[in-house]
């Protein structure tokens, strides 16, 4: 070997071995960074000596779809379950202990004591008390799960104009690969900022990643819409302001083409958006609807009647407004009634110390014993004290199988005791079905993050070895040096 060769040789490592020491720094520098794709420089070897050709990403294609899958399809589960939880707390938590169903079972109670002791007034005010709770825990359900309903919806326009965002930057790292691709550059940075765009994107919308020439990638739900070919497609939403059991949220759009819900416990929803749109136009009024056949049945049952024919009737111990504030009356309809649930209140004819306006007289709780509440008629007109058999009527009527709007998602022929408590098992059911799915696709999720960092992230250990190896590399270059040096002092001294 000549000594221009030696010394080729030698600068053929230095350069080598400091690009290599570069890429390995950059790696251990982005061990801990999540969206960074590990880097390696591919060497080879010619007449010249080795040297370093390109940088490669260590890109795995299949590994990060089925992340983007399992992180779509956790996302969804984890927002569901979230609306369930908050659905759950309405009703006081674990023991359900604020629900309807808990509240109608001490007026059952309240009212079957009552009935034991017509004659006692304490009995007929501790009824009317246990009533006016029954009333007040519909009132504040109906109102909790329309927040429910209003906070999904302020969620869904925060991920719409958060997608909107993310769309714009993945065109700019987009464009940035195809740019460094076309002219021959290293876009491995450019592609670490697309990846890293495009996970929180399937956490918000599932989609399918496309790759096509020169580096480009377009992007389409898991329904075949278009969210980014070229430029970012348009995602609008219009939120609502407030909710009301009668009022629909509006849909999201994506290029013009509506996002469809969530189904299921184990939902369908890819994303946490669909997630939302579940909650908001699904469980939640489905929920509500339940509440609102609990109503409905409350005034049904203690409305009274004159018994003539055709009948007057009128509502009793419960009462409801209509959407226009207006009082109504009996209802009728087999179908659900948006929102009784929220107006419903025990008749001011039975409140202690309460002035009827109309009549300017004070309520009495044993009007409920007589059936004289409404004023349509009075089934005890001669005052008798051990008077119960409107109270036993009532009492019964709790325990016997009514008809339910099957809208409403449970048994449509059972008492209004069975069917409060259904209504819980419903949610628990629904909750307990959503926690295991989501145990599932946390874990699923957890396997796909391993196996791809496993093939895309830094692994310290070997980057250090590999570290140690450059070192031995470069101590090899600096000894050629040194024996180039060597020689040519000889030469230099032999020319002297």
């Amino acid at each position: 070997m000549s000594l221009t060769s030696a010394l080729n040789t030698a600068q053929s490592i230095f350069n080598t071995t400091g690009t290599q020491s570069s890429v390995v720094s950059n790696n251990i520098s982005n061990s801990s960074n999540s969206d960074y794709v590990r880097r390696q420089a591919m060497v080879t070897t010619s007449l010249n000596g080795a040297q370093v050709v390109k940088i490669s990403r260590a890109q795995e294609d299949a590994l990060l779809k089925q992340w983007l899958k399992a992180s779509a399809q956790d996302s969804g589960q984890q927002t569901l379950l979230s609306g369930l939880t908050d659905l759950k707390s309405i009703m006081g938590g674990n023991d359900y202990e604020t629900s309807p169903a808990t509240y109608l079972s001490t007026f059952k109670e309240k009212l079957q004591a009552f009935r034991t002791s017509p004659s006692s007034t304490i009995a007929a005010q501790s009824a009317v008390t246990a009533a006016q709770d029954v009333a007040n825990s519909l009132n504040s359900a109906s109102k909790s799960v329309q927040a429910v309903r209003q906070s999904a919806d302020k969620d869904i326009a925060t991920k719409v104009s958060t997608l909107n965002t993310l769309l714009a930057q993945f065109k700019t790292a987009n464009d940035a690969v195809k740019s460094e691709t076309a002219t021959g550059g290293n876009p491995a940075d450019a592609l670490d900022e697309r990846e890293k765009l495009l996970k929180q994107i399937s956490s918000i919308v599932g989609v399918n990643a496309v790759d096509r020439e020169n580096g480009d990638m377009a992007l389409y739900t898991t329904d075949g819409t278009v969210v980014f070919d070229t430029i970012p497609r348009t995602v609008t939403f219009v939120a609502q302001d407030t909710y009301t059991a009668d009022i629909q949220g509006n849909g999201v759009y994506i290029d013009g083409v509506q996002l469809g819900k969530g189904q299921g416990s184990t939902t369908t929803a890819q994303g946490s958006l669909q997630a939302l749109l579940q909650v908001r136009d699904d469980i939640a009024p489905k929920f509500q609807s339940q509440l609102d056949e609990i109503a409905k049945s409350l005034v049904s049952m203690f409305s009274e009647s004159d018994g003539a024919t055709p009948a007057t009737t009128a509502p009793g111990l419960f009462v409801w407004k209509t959407s226009t504030g207006a009082p109504g009356g009996v209802p009728t309809t087999t179908g659900v009634i948006d929102g009784i649930s929220a107006t419903i209140s025990v008749n001011i004819n039975v409140q202690t110390g309460v002035i009827n306006p109309a009549t300017g007289l004070s309520g009495d709780p044993m009007k409920l014993r007589d059936g004289s509440i409404s004023g349509v008629t009075n089934l005890n007109p001669t005052g008798k004290t051990g008077f119960s058999d409107n109270l036993d009527a009532l009492y019964t009527a709790m325990g016997t199988a009514q008809t339910f709007s099957s809208n409403a998602g449970l048994s449509s022929n059972v008492s209004i005791m069975d069917y409060a408590s259904n209504s819980i098992g419903w949610l628990e059911q629904y909750r307990s079905d959503a926690t295991t799915a989501s145990e599932n696709t946390s874990a699923a999720l957890s396997r796909s993050t391993e196996a791809y960092s496993n093939e895309t992230g830094v692994n310290l250990d070997e980057e250090l070895t590999l570290l140690l190896d450059i070192e031995q590399s470069y101590k090899a270059g600096t000894k050629i040096l040194n024996a180039v040096d060597e020689m040519l002092k000889s030469l230099l001294d032999i020319a002297s």
